[in-house]
């Protein structure tokens, strides 16, 4: 205990700064450490089973996020409740009342979209708050469901409840949570309780039953060992309850993303609770509280929500098991990717129409092609409200994040709002307010992106550069990109050029496919640093006899190899880093070059006016600008190249001689440093006098060089 004393920042435990909620959570990521570190450093071929899943994926929602989501999704369904029954205050009006200082409005929509929004909330005016359903499916320690709480509180006031009465009400009508860690379950439901009794004093001496349940499980469980309590049901509930236990077989491990169908659960329960009327064996009470809990969660998992937010675990299909990677792709084939996606496809459909979604997840899905299935049917069917699109380290997270909440509706005319975080917004504290001035906002029309291929959500994009998009040609049309070589181990196979005898090193540009070449070493395109126009030619593959050793080992060791865009090899094209932090930079690369698979892909033309030309568009700031909106992530795929669109003006010989020369600069400055297998003299010996060249060379280079055992003939490009 005094160690996490120690650990944990005074001013976290400062109620009014922060919350009771915020140390709760903090506490729950401080004992959750352990077992997070042990799931994560498990080898990448591991997969991640029940409680290893919540371990792994368990991430603290910060205070200001979860006010921003709630507000703008809870509280924005009340305030268009509102809007739609009198009309009187704005949007902005109310929000100000209710001191909800991330809300944001609606921004002006279009005539077409008015009436579609209009025709949508007429049932908004006979909503009652009583009647509001909210589910966290994910809920952790129940930081978003306990900031609910207070803006349900903040509703129930302004209608004229008293807190004490308002206080019942959202326990037992509006409020509900899941999740799969029993652990989070007891924080969440303390901390529910602990927000009630604020509130209403007495709540803790009176026997109230929340709607915050754990997730159960039944692959434990032998469908026999229920025979017992089936003897005393009738048909009907005896065949419901078997569906339930084999519905919850994996309960702790698909947890909410479960979908349980529509069924007379208050029945089940009466029945249920009605055999306490009888005296009961020690068999029975097991069993029938096993049948309670699982109808109780079901109930969740069935009912429909006006409003569902959560921040849903973030894992990868590579490390989902057999079990839920076969569910993913059975139950969510358009976002089995991630189980974030997943959480987003199940939880948005379980809105009422009209009703709010909202999630923070990675920001992946709304650009990568795996999920593009997945964009187009968002867009397709709902409608996003707002979207609050943040920078890697925002969340305090080493990636990228996206606040988007959707509205189950689809509203064709309806203009969203978009808006960034930038990490050094939240560097010195947290927002005052959102929109941040000077990052990018916007409110556009989400048929935009379909003009966009891949329907990536690049709510910054112009409309000149949308323009672009539909009237440009797609780059795989003229040179599509392609993969090459996968050695299947690196380390044995890929070698920089001064690790071998250079003799054994084919460095002939004119060498070709067809030809035969008796060396084992060729130039292989590995991505690299970053160097615009040439370089970054360092790098060899063992390829003798067209890969004869590379296919060897591969099949005696089960090693993924393969040999893709054969055809291509030793062509003249043009190369790029495929993964960098910072923009893309693009190379000519002569022929005689083997290119990497993934690392190092490259394009290619029969004719070399098209490479130059397309080499100086590609390292070009639009081009930058372009690769932003296909996929602002490190990774650069073939993909997402193959859509660039191309505008005929590039190819211009005037483009093209201006290329030329920057290619040679760039080949010239490369051949000055002894890392290129065509350097001769360092530039700096080029000005010193012949007749002072062999007295340097004796009493600085062989002292200081020889000294660290530094081969000499690199310094003089001998081979």
């Amino acid at each position: 205990m005094q160690h996490l004393i120690n650990d944990i920042d005074e001013a976290d435990f400062d109620v009014t700064r922060g919350g009771q909620v915020e140390i709760i959570g903090w506490l729950y990521q401080y004992y959750n450490t352990e077992p997070k570190e042990v799931a994560i450093s498990q080898p990448k071929s591991h997969k991640f089973r029940n409680n290893e899943i919540a371990s792994a994926t368990q991430i603290f929602t910060p205070d200001w996020i979860v006010k921003y989501m709630v507000q703008n999704s809870l509280g924005k369904l009340w305030i268009r409740h509102i809007v739609a029954k009198n009309g009187s205050l704005s949007e902005k009006q109310l929000a100000e009342q209710f001191q909800w200082q991330y809300y944001m409005e609606d921004g002006p929509q279009p005539k077409e979209a008015i009436v579609e929004i209009t025709s949508t909330e007429n049932s908004l005016e006979d909503l009652n708050i009583q009647d509001i359903k909210f589910i966290d499916p994910a809920m952790g320690s129940g930081h978003i469901l306990v900031y609910a709480f207070d803006v349900l509180m903040d509703i129930y006031v302004s209608e004229g409840f008293s807190k004490r009465e308002a206080t019942e009400l959202i326990i037992t009508n509006n409020l509900s949570g899941l999740d799969i860690d029993m652990r989070a379950f007891q924080l969440s439901y303390f901390s529910v309780m602990m927000k009630a009794r604020q509130y209403n004093r007495r709540i803790l001496s009176v026997n109230h039953s929340i709607n915050v349940f754990s997730i159960p499980d039944t692959s434990d469980l032998a469908i026999e060992s229920f025979n017992v309590l089936f003897e005393q049901l009738t048909e009907k509930t005896v065949a419901i309850l078997k569906e339930l236990l084999a519905i919850f077989v994996h309960g702790s491990e698909f947890g909410s993303l479960l979908k349980v169908g529509q069924y007379n659960f208050e029945m089940i329960l009466s029945e249920l609770d009605g055999l306490n009327e009888h005296q009961l064996s020690f068999e029975l009470i097991p069993l029938i509280e096993k049948s309670k809990e699982i109808i109780k969660a079901a109930k969740l998992l069935a009912q429909p929500y006006h409003v569902v937010i959560t921040n849903p675990p973030y894992m990868g299909s590579s490390r989902m098991s057999p079990a839920l990677a076969k569910f993913a792709k059975e139950v969510y084939p358009n976002s089995k990717s991630d189980l974030f996606s997943m959480f987003m496809e199940r939880w948005g459909s379980a809105t009422l129409s009209g009703g709010y979604s909202c999630m923070v997840t990675m920001q992946s899905w709304m650009f990568l092609s795996s999920f593009e299935k997945m964009r187009k049917n968002i867009l397709t069917k709902y409608t996003i409200s707002n979207l609050m699109h943040m920078e890697n380290n925002v969340m305090g997270i080493a990636f990228g994040t996206a606040v988007t909440i959707l509205r189950n509706t689809l509203l064709p005319d309806f203009s969203g709002t978009y808006h960034q975080i930038k990490t050094t917004d939240v560097t010195k504290g947290i927002p005052a307010v959102v929109p941040i001035t000077g990052n990018r906002f916007n409110r556009t029309n989400q048929a935009n992106f379909k003009k966009i291929p891949g329907s990536p959500i690049a709510y910054w994009v112009s409309n000149q550069l949308l323009h672009d998009f539909l009237v440009g040609i797609p780059l795989k049309n003229i040179s599509p990109a392609q993969r090459g070589l996968t050695t299947g181990n690196n380390n044995l196979f890929i070698h920089d050029w001064w690790e071998v005898l250079f003799n054994h090193v084919d460095v002939s540009r004119s060498w070709r496919k067809n030809q035969t070449s008796k060396k084992k070493w060729f130039p292989y395109n590995k991505g690299g640093k970053n160097h615009k126009w040439f370089g970054n030619r360092e790098l060899i593959v063992n390829y003798y006899n067209s890969g004869q050793e590379i296919a060897e080992f591969g099949k005696i060791n089960k090693n993924s190899f393969g040999f893709q865009g054969k055809d291509y090899y030793f062509h003249s094209g043009i190369t790029w880093s495929a993964l960098t932090s910072a923009s893309n930079t693009f190379r000519y690369s002569p022929q005689g070059s083997i290119f990497d698979s993934n690392k190092g892909p490259m394009l290619f033309s029969n004719d070399d006016s098209t490479i130059f030309s397309l080499l100086g568009f590609l390292n070009s700031k639009v081009t930058t600008l372009i690769t932003k909106v296909l996929n602002p992530t490190l990774s650069l795929q073939n993909g997402d190249m193959d859509k660039l669109p191309i505008k005929k003006e590039i190819f211009d010989q005037n483009i093209e001689h201006v290329v030329r020369i920057n290619v040679l600069l760039a080949q010239s400055d490369w051949n000055e440093y002894e890392n290129s297998w065509d350097f001769k003299v360092h530039p700096l010996l080029l000005h010193i006098a012949d007749d002072n060249l062999s007295i340097w060379y004796y009493s600085v280079v062989l002292t200081n060089l020889g000294a660290k055992n530094v081969p000499i003939f690199r310094l003089w490009g001998v081979k």
